[in-house]
């Protein structure tokens, strides 16, 4: 077996490859969008998060101090369906499970980075936040990253719409269009910034361009730890896909 390749126990009949894509993918562990570094089978096309292909038998988190997180290849069923208390999104995959006080997290979800900085701009991890969020204009619901300055907020969840929206609309929407739903044409709708943020403030239009440029950096930071490869590569192809959107 080569450096870059493992064995998964829920891909028994081949070894899986390390790689990258700029082209979302439905991760087969936890069922969620990702991009960037993962775990592929090309023969099967079955794909792994990092997060999921190599994840930590117990995890804990901040939030939760007093939790021990336990990896579950299935959700647990005693208690009906469950969602994350990160995004508030459904688990029907792998997931990180507190059997004491019942909490879950996607594995991609218990890995977000505390602090995404690109040198200019820092955003903080905030269990819960007073200010509405850029994209849907509400407060509370889930997880949300800050901005040190505390003018934007976006949250986990609103994230993950946009990403679903994407995708659906790609894989769903141009197969009836003559479009074809083809993959390279994926990117550049991942996500479009276009009518997706909220600008809950009265300005000029030079600050408030200003506003939705800064949002929309801190928008494109969000996506890459979200998809679970939170790097500055995975922000700059995002960052220049969307420019082009």
């Amino acid at each position: 077996m080569k450096y870059h390749e493992i064995s998964h126990f829920s891909h028994p009949q081949h070894t899986l490859t390390f790689e990258y894509t700029e082209f979302p993918f439905k991760c087969d562990g936890c069922k969620e969008i990702g991009i960037g570094s993962h775990y592929s089978c090309p023969t099967c096309n079955f794909d792994l998060h990092s997060h999921c292909a190599i994840p930590s038998a117990t995890v804990s988190h901040p939030f939760y101090p007093k939790c021990s997180f336990q990896f579950m290849s299935t959700p647990p069923t005693e208690d009906g369906p469950r969602c994350c208390d990160a995004c508030r999104k459904d688990v029907t995959g792998f997931v990180y499970h507190c059997r004491a006080c019942g909490f879950d997290l996607h594995p991609c979800c218990a890995k977000l980075p505390m602090m995404l900085d690109d040198g200019e701009v820092k955003l903080y991890l905030y269990r819960k936040v007073s200010a509405p969020c850029h994209r849907c204009g509400k407060k509370g619901r889930s997880w949300s990253y800050r901005s040190s300055c505390k003018r934007y907020n976006l949250h986990v969840a609103c994230v993950r719409e946009m990403l679903v929206e994407s995708w659906h609309d790609i894989y769903v929407g141009l197969g009836k269009g003559g479009g074809g739903g083809s993959r390279r044409g994926l990117p550049t709708r991942i996500p479009s910034l276009k009518d997706t943020l909220q600008t809950p403030h009265n300005r000029s239009k030079s600050k408030k361009s200003k506003c939705c440029e800064m949002a929309g950096l801190a928008l494109q930071f969000v996506i890459s730890a979200v998809l679970g490869d939170p790097t500055a590569l995975i922000a700059g192809v995002i960052g220049s896909l969307m420019s082009r959107a």
